[in-house]
């Protein structure tokens, strides 16, 4: 795929790559706009480019003009230079507005074989189809608009095989959170992350999204999912997905970019899904992540390398070493995000807090991640299921994943969130603490008020109690 798309062999070893779809919002693209008029330039693709507001948006109140100034400046900017260019732009009127990475899968426009870029980190989730989706900075959107290619250096290419399947109560977050875990926040600096095996095999696409959503978060530049028969049934009627004739010649071609049996890599990792158990961060980086059922480290029991990040977590955090994370109380619970936004992450949360209620003095909200997802949700009644639950049901937005917007955490509040990161600060508050997990381990939290391992609220069955078959 990387030759594909290759235009040129740089001076100094990079390639000039092809970028076949440009994402952009409102955050990362008004100077890169800006560097384009300076220089006169025009937009080279702009057929190829799609636009979404995401990041600025509120979550509760999404009338125009919105009550920051600044917010509603950046987003009259976005509608203001795709207008100029002809950039299409799923706005908040347009029935299709979410979080970029949401929006691009569920409309069809990300497809095996693709180079997708954006000016967001999370751009690796895109991967999940078979494609190379990377993201970039500022200055690089400007060189994307202007020449629809990018400068790379041509990364290594990790295989992380999963045997098995996951349990009971498990899911993809927990999945990367504990690859992420062993391997580190570093190792895959230099890399792409390949995930195969059979676990991976049987993971939906939203699920299979998720994963290569937080590869990022382990230094991959890039998470990776061979396409196959779970990706194409996803794509199929999608407003962007081939159709007729044409949806043959594409499915054919895709099965044609699965990495063959007897493929090389410059390394490979073995997990056994089996032995994944949901899993909470305890600490300021998605590394520092342990099973529900276990214990915050000992810096005895750290690597040397690690003690002194972990000496941070310890203060930041406000956590012993050697105590248990389970029980730890929350303030927050957070259900949303690029990472675990979709509609099967708000049913997965749904399912727990169906016939229960969020604890007292806790505030729980739901965001979906588009548009899309809401209505979808909404049909099914997940928005009425949570209110009466005592979640809040708000409109779509990153909301508190970076805290760009009105949804923040005050002071030394401690968040269980579905989000990505876990850095201090990142939530809205210089002093805020967050607790990456999965979904139905957030809807578990707001409903006890505390860190609860998800499956004592499922029956033996793997049911939740109230929901059937």
């Amino acid at each position: 795929m990387w030759d594909l798309h290759r235009v040129a062999e740089l001076s100094g070893g990079s390639t000039q790559l092809f970028v076949g779809l440009h994402l952009i919002h409102e955050v990362t693209s008004p100077q890169a706009f800006a560097a384009l008029q300076d220089k006169a330039l025009s937009v080279q693709c702009p057929e190829r480019t799609v636009a979404t507001v995401d990041h600025i948006v509120p979550t509760i109140n999404q009338n125009r003009p919105f009550a920051d100034p600044l917010a509603e400046e950046m987003l009259s900017t976005l509608e203001q230079n795709c207008a100029h260019y002809g950039i299409v732009l799923h706005g908040l009127g347009s029935g299709s507005q979410g979080i970029v990475h949401v929006i691009a899968p569920e409309l069809g426009l990300t497809q095996p074989g693709m180079t997708v870029a954006c000016g967001d980190s999370h751009t690796s989730t895109h991967g999940a189809f078979g494609a190379i989706a990377f993201g970039i900075g500022t200055s690089q959107v400007r060189d994307v608009l202007a020449s629809q290619s990018i400068a790379m250096n041509k990364l290594k290419v990790r295989r992380i095989w999963v045997d098995g399947q996951l349990s009971c109560g498990v899911h993809a977050k927990d999945l990367i959170l504990h690859v992420i875990r062993n391997l580190g926040v570093k190792a895959g600096v230099g890399h792409a992350y390949e995930f195969a095996g059979p676990a991976i095999e049987a993971l939906s696409m939203e699920e299979r999204m998720t994963l290569c959503n937080m590869a990022i978060e382990g230094g991959a530049r890039c998470g990776y999912v061979n396409p196959d028969d779970v990706t194409f049934a996803y794509l199929q009627g999608r407003l962007h997905a081939p159709v007729a004739e044409a949806w043959q010649r594409a499915v054919a071609w895709w099965s044609s970019l699965a990495s063959d049996a007897n493929a090389a890599f410059d390394d490979e990792v073995k997990f056994d899904a089996v032995s994944i158990a949901p899993t909470v961060t305890w600490g300021i980086t998605p590394a520092q992540g342990i099973a529900v059922d276990e214990t915050v480290p000992t810096p005895d029991s750290l690597a040397l390398s690690e003690r002194s990040i972990a000496e941070q977590a310890y203060r930041y955090m406000d956590l012993e070493p050697g105590s248990a994370i389970e029980g730890l109380p929350v303030d927050v619970c957070f259900i949303g995000s690029c990472t675990n936004g979709r509609l099967s992450d708000l049913k997965a949360a749904a399912a727990i807090a169906q016939g229960r209620h969020v604890a007292k003095g806790i505030k729980a909200f739901v965001v979906p991640g588009s548009q899309q997802v809401a209505r979808a949700a909404e049909a099914e009644g997940l928005d009425d299921l949570f209110r009466t639950a005592g979640f809040e049901w708000r409109e779509p937005g990153c909301s508190m994943c970076l805290a760009m917007n009105p949804d923040r955490l005050d002071g030394r509040q401690i968040s269980a969130s579905s989000s990505n990161r876990n850095f201090k600060g990142r939530q809205g508050s210089s002093s805020g603490r967050t607790l990456l997990m999965s979904p139905a381990m957030v809807a578990a939290a707001a409903i006890t008020g505390q860190v609860t391992d998800v499956r004592t609220l499922l029956r033996n069955d793997c049911t939740p109690p109230g929901i059937s078959h």
